[in-house]
């Protein structure tokens, strides 16, 4: 009667992680008094606590902006700046002459600290392939998260300079 479906441990691990930073988002969203015409790479926000000058961040501003900035150019499905957490969507490489895509990216991009640091970055990036069935997964050279990484690290520490000035 049902059919059994086997997802992989990998599968999950990813479902529950886009179901979190979905529900951080609409929170986050529903919280947000910010005007719909807000640049993306715009830095964190400061939210007081309660009465007291103090503000929460719980990561590096400069690596939030340079990670909207290096992923300028692919949709973002859901950004929340106090989780460190940008998810964009599924983004097409144009092919030539107007041809129909045949690969398509994802990032996934988590800060983990307050601090300007290699280690508070992890990016993930998945691909895809279309064939006669459809959109199916395919191999991403391991370079290349390591890559998007370096580029987004380098940006921060412009930024940071250029505050420093």
């Amino acid at each position: 009667m049902f059919s059994s479906i086997t997802i992989s441990r990998q599968h999950r691990q990813i479902a529950k992680l886009l179901l979190i930073a979905g529900t951080a988002a609409l929170l986050v969203a529903c919280a947000s008094k910010s005007p719909s015409g807000a640049s993306r790479a715009a830095g964190l926000p400061s939210y007081s606590l309660n009465s007291k000058g103090g503000s929460l961040t719980s990561v590096n501003r400069y690596l939030w902006a340079a990670s909207l900035e290096t992923l300028d150019f692919m949709p973002i499905f859901s950004a929340d700046p106090i989780a460190g957490v940008i998810v964009t969507d599924w983004y097409a490489v144009p092919g030539n002459n107007g041809a129909k895509p045949t690969e398509r990216f994802k990032t996934n991009v988590f800060i983990m600290d307050t601090t300007l640091r290699a280690d508070a970055l992890r990016v993930s990036i998945f691909r895809q392939e279309l064939t006669p069935d459809g959109w199916i997964d395919a191999k991403v050279n391991p370079a290349t998260a390591r890559e998007v990484e370096n580029a987004i690290l380098t940006r921060a520490r412009e930024l940071r300079l250029n505050s420093i000035k």
